[in-house]
């Protein structure tokens, strides 16, 4: 049975995000390792989080229904409701909020098939709740980053909103397309390496070998054009705006 999580409980919650007149950061964790699971939290609760647990998926996915929480740590292996359909349905209710997988998988296809998932970033268990904090502050602070329009001639991306538009109509992209489209956008004219479109859309500081950031690329050109998108032989990706665009967008403007 789905434990309830009461509207007290959701009030509480929301009041102790500002303790003493300071935020706290808000977040959920799913693990059905009780001993991982007390770390976990007494580690964040002293450095100044607020945590709620969930020992597995279902009872995970109603928390983070129920509370206004920031932020969700994950377990990749659950019983039951696996990890990534966890995933999977809380994007489907809160399509932006940042999700960290813990996972004891440290191969690289279980690391990318979480983050292709959905999944904004990994720690590989066993790990340090130091850096696990700093993990999560650097979750929220990105969430923080986005609200701002991005605009490159015709086309703009709405982070907050999960909205990208050409010549002011919708086009329709996954979250992760999103995050490319986002990331060549903020870099608009550089050279960005396979590596460094790792580290930005998927969060790996490594190269998996997989032709993971091609088959995005070439999903994005399909949506936007392929002349926003070029290829620099041998070193990457350059966003551009075509001349002829620039020419059709301030006709329309007129």
């Amino acid at each position: 049975m789905v434990q309830q999580v009461s509207g007290k409980a959701r009030h509480q919650a929301r009041d102790r995000q500002c303790e003493g007149g300071q935020r706290v950061t808000h977040v959920l964790l799913i693990e059905d390792d009780s001993r991982i699971r007390s770390i976990v939290e007494q580690g964040l609760k002293a450095r100044g989080f607020l945590v709620a647990s969930a020992p597995d998926g279902e009872i995970g996915l109603e928390m983070a229904r129920s509370l206004d929480v920031e932020l969700v740590l994950l377990d990749l292996i659950l019983p039951g409701i696996g990890g990534i359909e966890v995933l999977s349905e809380i994007r489907t209710f809160k399509p932006r909020l940042p999700v960290i997988l813990l996972t004891a998988l440290d191969d690289t296809t279980s690391k990318v098939g979480g983050l292709d998932a959905g999944a904004d970033d990994y720690m590989t268990k066993p790990f340090s709740v130091e850096e696990l904090a700093a993990r999560i502050r650097a979750r929220i602070r990105g969430v923080q980053e986005e609200g701002a329009t991005l605009r490159a001639g015709p086309l703009s991306v709405d982070l907050a909103a999960h909205r990208a538009s050409l010549y002011g109509r919708d086009v329709l992209l996954s979250a992760r397309e999103l995050t490319l489209l986002a990331s060549l956008l903020r870099h608009q004219g550089e050279i960005l390496s396979r590596r460094k479109l790792l580290q930005l859309v998927w969060k790996v500081d490594f190269d998996p070998g997989s032709n993971v950031v091609e088959v995005y690329v070439a999903a994005l050109r399909r949506k936007i054009g392929a002349d926003f998108i070029e290829t620099v032989r041998g070193l990457g990706y350059r966003f551009v705006v075509p001349d002829d665009t620039l020419a059709e967008d301030q006709t329309a403007a007129r």
